[in-house]
């Protein structure tokens, strides 16, 4: 066995693998975002149509957990 073959067996995830973490990885931090903020300029102000409308509350759970399933079918795929 040369060695450019023997390091070719070593490597867990191929290209395609990496791609899918990346994507999973871009969801995971999309829903990030689309759950942050609601933050009011006047402490004594709540106006809980920011904090839990459909986008904090819904949306963005929804993309992070597919974030997650993509990760772990890039994890899981075989290469």
């Amino acid at each position: 066995m040369s060695q450019i073959e023997n390091k070719k067996s070593l490597t867990f995830f191929g290209k395609t693998n990496y791609v899918w973490m990346l994507v999973g990885a871009a969801l995971i931090i999309i829903g990030m975002l689309l759950m942050s903020g609601g933050k009011s300029t006047d402490p004594n102000i709540f106006n809980p149509n920011e904090v839990y409308g459909f986008r904090r509350i819904t949306l963005a759970p929804i993309v992070i957990i597919i974030g997650f399933i993509v990760e772990i079918y890039a994890i899981f795929k075989k290469s």
